[in-house]
């Protein structure tokens, strides 16, 4: 039985030994030294870097603002990043001493990846989709099954699947009728070190249940998801009686060991019950979540092992790298030490190699996301959305509401009246009357959330708004009002107030926080506190973003998986014209003692 310990003692003299080595951010290996047949010899390293959560960055580009990302802590992303950080550790390490794995979500999260899915679909093109075409060229050895996969549907996924030179891992998903593996479950790969018998690392895939929900459209009668806890206990003994001397397994889940949905399925979020339930894992690459966990470690219940988890923030902003140390006891290898880092991509420049292959793809998406996908008949936007009710915000509602309402037909709940909720998170959107671009839909949702539906009473509505209105600063009858002063009170950010659509109400920002909402109506009459709802609503909501009071605990109806700015784009490129005629409705106002704040 293997046994893994925080930083061992070996590990500490190499450290110091290779500081400068380590000045470059990458950690230091121990080399192999020579001994006999027999008794215990001197440890060896090997590596294993990870990806997770991908989403379709190849370069260090934002195809919605048409300029590279970046963000508040000026993170880079993409796979060509990554690249240069893999070459560095080969280089580190001895190439023939690591290997490199992913974690899922892979296809699916740019306009890249939507394009070859949707607009050129590589399954019926036949084009090498470019997350194939990059991972193939950084010599990957597996990747995962992320819930994302399956959006598309089973036969892109299979495509895609095809065209990689490395297994794609699933332990838990089942063919619907057989109940057979539907995917390969785990791979063994060799790591031959100079001098030393080859050591055998078993990599096994897992991903979180969800996708049975998520895409219930896509996978229902075709895979069933089992829960991945119960796989890991078939396959990792499976794996150590098939020779594998280290078990990494690559869990495309969370630590957290919360669950998105009810009791239907086994836990979402399983990595930490994996390490603390399953003896003979070393090592966890988890996923799911976009955490930054650079190293923790967790028990084993049944063996007191200690098991490494790690998990890379997504898009490529970060490389899990996972160090094994390895004695010989008897013939046989032992891991004796295992630590794990994350480097960090915002520190290298671009593998050319990389770049190059998906230069031809990428400038061919860009030229597609600047191109009018419709037509408006008016100008609408977003400047006054935090003091008065808008059109380009109740477009957004009405997107939502519809989403979730569509997804709502057929099952219990289908006759639940539809609320939305929106925040105004850029002051400058604006869709400009005539023709409009992908990039003009993107710029009015900046954030790529997904669209949420949930179960809310109409008391717990009245609360929500409540709360919301608290982004006022107040201000007596009669006052002047400066729109400049009047909001982000207490430093509230544009992004935590949220208006409501499919509702009446106004907001007497006279009285104090806690008691503005006023008149609240639905269908023209008083909202009844008991009423039922579904209310559409994104991901960062849904999970407590804001801290919004019931919304974090209500019943999740829908969880589609889809960015919202997504469907803003589907929206206008189904129906050809965005007209306020049809979907405005001015519905809330600010008030204070009844009298209007604005005309």
């Amino acid at each position: 039985m293997s046994q893994s310990f925080p930083r061992g003692h070996r590990r500490a003299a190499a450290a110091v030994a290779l500081g400068c080595v380590a000045a470059l951010g990458l950690a230091p290996a121990a080399t192999a030294a020579p001994g006999g047949a027999q008794g215990t010899q001197d440890p060896v390293t090997i590596t294993v870097m990870g990806t997770s959560d991908l989403h379709g960055y190849i370069e260090n580009w934002d195809y919605f603002t048409n300029a590279e990302y970046d963000d508040a802590a000026h993170n880079d992303v993409g796979l060509a990043k990554v690249s240069t950080l893999v070459n560095q550790v080969r280089a580190d390490r001895g190439e023939g001493s690591t290997l490199l794995i992913d974690n899922g979500d892979t296809i699916q999260g740019t306009s890249l990846t939507d394009y070859y899915a949707n607009v050129e679909p590589v399954d019926e093109t036949g084009e090498t989709h470019p997350m194939a075409a990059a991972m193939n060229a950084m010599g990957y050895d597996a990747t995962t099954l992320g819930n994302h996969e399956f959006n598309y549907g089973v036969p892109l996924l299979r495509t895609y699947e095809d065209q990689l030179d490395f297994p794609l891992l699933g332990a838990n998903v089942k063919d619907w009728d057989t109940g057979e593996d539907a995917f390969t479950p785990y791979v063994i790969r060799t790591v031959k070190l100079k001098g030393q018998k080859p050591i055998r690392v078993g990599i096994l895939g897992l991903t979180t249940p969800g996708s049975a929900i998520w895409d219930k459209n896509n996978v229902e009668g075709e895979l069933r998801f089992e829960g991945m806890v119960e796989q890991a206990q078939k396959y990792v003994p499976e794996m150590k009686a098939a020779g594998a001397d280290v078990v990494v397994v690559s869990s495309h889940s969370g630590p957290s060991g919360t669950s998105s949905y009810g009791g239907g399925l086994p836990v979402e979020n399983a990595s930490t019950l994996l390490a603390e339930q399953v003896p003979g894992i070393d090592a966890i690459l988890a996923g799911h979540e976009h955490q930054e966990i650079p190293e923790r470690f967790v028990t084993n219940r049944q063996t007191g092992e200690q098991v490494l988890l790690t998990e890379p923030k997504n898009w490529g902003m970060r490389l899990s790298v996972m160090d094994f140390e390895l004695t010989k006891v008897r013939g046989q290898w032992d891991v004796t030490s295992a630590n794990s880092e994350l480097l960090n991509t915002n520190t290298v420049e671009a593998d050319p190699k990389i770049s190059a292959i998906a230069a031809g793809q990428h400038q061919r998406v860009i030229e597609y996301v600047n191109t009018a996908i419709g037509t408006a008949t008016a100008t609408m936007s977003a400047a006054e959305s935090r003091i008065r009710d808008t059109a380009v915000m109740d477009f957004v509602n009405e997107v939502q509401a519809g989403a979730v309402d569509r997804a709502l037909d057929g099952t219990p709940n289908a006759d639940l009246p539809v609320l939305s909720i929106v925040a105004p998170f850029n002051r400058a959107a604006v869709i400009p009357q005539g023709p409009v671009t992908i990039r003009d839909m993107a710029g009015l949702y900046v954030f790529p959330n997904t669209l949420f539906g949930v179960e809310m009473t109409g008391a717990q509505v009245k609360d929500y708004l409540e709360y919301s209105a608290k982004y006022f600063n107040q201000s007596a009858p009669g006052t002047p009002v400066d729109p400049a002063t009047l909001t982000n009170a207490a430093g509230t950010p544009d992004y935590n107030y949220d208006m409501m659509s499919g509702v009446s109400y106004g907001i007497d920002i006279s009285k104090p926080v806690g008691q503005r909402i006023t008149d609240l109506s639905y269908a023209g009459a008083p909202i009844d506190p008991t009423q039922r709802f579904a209310v559409a609503t994104n991901n960062y909501r849904q999970s407590g973003g804001g801290n919004f009071p019931h919304i974090a605990t209500a019943p999740v109806l829908v969880n589609q998986t889809t960015e919202i700015r997504q469907l803003l784009i589907d929206y206008l490129i189904a129906e050809g014209t965005i007209d306020p005629a049809d979907f405005f409705v001015e519905n809330w106002k600010l008030t204070r003692d009844g009298e209007p704040v604005f005309d």
